[in-house]
C-alpha cells in the first residue's frame, strides 16, 4: 500500500474543503491550472464540475475566464509580487447577461515551495450593483421632483403676493391695507426661502448666502430709498440642514419686517444688522437696529402675529429669545447658548 506524503495529504484536504465550500472558490496551481472548483462556483457560472479540474482557467466555459488583466494579476500573485483584493471585473458570456464580479486571490503557504497554490474567491455582485444603481436613480429622480415642486411653490407664492399687493392698493380701509401689505411681505419672504431651497436641493444650506438673499428680497420689497435705510448681513460660514434654515429664515423675516415698521418713523435714517454665529453646538441669531429703541420697537408689537410666529419658531428650535435696548435701537437675539448645556445637565 502506497503511503501519502504530508504534501499530498495537505493537498487532498484542501481539495476536499474547496469542493465542499458553499462560496464560489477556485484552487489553482502557479500556471493557473484548476486543482479544484467549488460546487458553488460551478453552479453559479454554469461549469460542468467533473470537467474543471486539470484544465487551465482560460479553458473552462467558452474561454470567458481567459481575461488578460485577470490572468496577469493571478500570475503576479503566484509569483508573490501582488495580491488581488476586491478586483472588479465584468464577465461576458455569449448569449448571456454580463455579470459583475469581485475577485480576491491569495498565494498559499505550502510545504513544497515548488508547487505554488492560489486560492481564488469570486463574488457575483451583479444584483447588488443593479439594486444600488436603481436606488441612486430613484434618489436623483426624487431630488429633481423636489426641486421642481419647490420652484412651483415659489412661483405660486409670488403670484399670491402679487394678488395681495393689488388688493392692498384697491381697498379704502387703511387697516385692511396694512394687513394685506403685511401678508404680501410675508408671502414674498417665504417665496424667497422656497427659491433658495430649490437651488440648494436637498442638501444643507449655507446661511451666509441664504440670509443675504432673503434680506435683499426684504429690502427690495420694503425699503423705498436704500440711502435712508439698509439691511446688513453679518453671518459666519455656518451650514445648517434645510429644516433649520427655513425656521431661521422666517424668524429673520419677521424681525426685519418689525424693525422696518416700527424702529424708523418719519423717514429716520438707520440700518438693521442681521448676524449669526455658531460655536460648536451653540448658535445665536440676532437682528439689531439703531432706530428709536424699545419704546416703539419690539415690545409694542408683542401681541402681534409676527411676535407669535417668532416665539413659535424659537420653541421649535429649542432656543430662547432675548430682547435688549442697544442704545440706540433694539437688539433681539434667538440663541441656543446655554440651552444645550441645560438639556445635557438634565440628562
Amino acid at each position: 500500500m502506497t503511503s501519502l506524503t504530508p504534501s499530498q495529504m495537505e493537498t487532498g484536504t484542501s481539495l476536499a474543503i474547496i469542493a465542499a465550500s458553499t462560496e464560489p472558490l477556485l484552487f489553482l496551481t502557479g500556471d493557473l491550472t484548476i486543482l479544484a472548483a467549488s460546487a458553488s462556483f460551478c453552479r453559479v457560472f454554469q461549469i460542468d464540475p467533473p470537467k474543471a479540474p486539470g484544465r487551465r482557467l482560460s479553458e473552462i466555459g467558452s474561454g470567458e475566464w481567459g481575461m488578460p488583466k485577470l490572468t496577469s494579476l493571478l500570475k503576479a500573485t503566484a509569483a508573490g509580487s501582488a495580491e488581488i483584493e476586491a478586483y472588479e471585473i465584468d464577465l461576458d458570456r455569449k448569449g448571456q447577461e454580463r455579470r459583475h464580479l469581485v475577485v480576491n486571490a491569495r498565494k498559499l503557504d505550502v510545504a513544497d515551495s515548488n508547487n505554488v497554490r492560489l486560492l481564488v474567491a469570486i463574488a457575483d455582485v451583479t444584483a447588488a450593483r443593479a439594486e444600488a444603481k436603481l436606488k441612486d436613480e430613484l434618489v436623483r429622480e426624487k431630488t429633481v421632483l423636489l426641486q421642481e415642486v419647490q420652484h412651483r411653490v415659489a412661483n405660486s407664492l409670488q403670484i399670491i403676493a402679487s394678488v395681495l399687493l393689488q388688493s392692498a392698493r384697491r381697498v379704502q380701509s387703511e387697516e385692511a391695507r396694512g394687513h394685506l401689505t403685511d401678508a404680501h411681505q410675508r408671502v414674498m419672504s417665504i417665496a424667497a426661502v422656497q427659491h433658495h431651497l430649490a437651488l440648494s436641493g436637498s442638501q444643507d444650506v449655507a446661511l451666509r448666502s441664504y440670509l443675504s438673499q432673503l434680506c435683499e428680497s426684504l429690502s427690495a420689497s420694503m425699503i423705498s430709498d436704500p440711502t435712508v435705510l439698509a439691511i446688513v448681513v453679518d453671518v459666519d460660514a455656518s451650514v445648517v440642514d434645510a429644516n433649520k434654515s427655513v425656521s431661521l429664515g422666517l424668524i429673520v423675516t419677521e424681525l426685519v419686517i418689525n424693525a422696518l415698521k416700527h424702529a424708523f418713523p418719519a423717514h429716520r435714517h438707520g440700518k438693521i444688522v442681521v448676524a449669526y454665529r455658531c460655536r460648536g453646538p451653540e448658535w445665536s441669531l440676532s437682528v439689531k437696529d439703531d432706530g428709536v429703541g424699545m419704546s416703539t420697537g419690539y415690545p409694542q408689537a408683542k401681541a402681534g402675529l409676527g411676535t407669535g410666529i417668532v416665539e413659535a419658531l424659537a420653541r421649535h428650535l429649542q432656543a430662547r429669545i432675548d430682547v435688549a435696548d442697544s442704545s440706540p435701537g433694539t437688539a433681539i437675539t434667538i440663541s441656543d447658548e446655554g440651552v444645550a448645556a441645560t438639556r445635557a445637565a438634565a440628562v
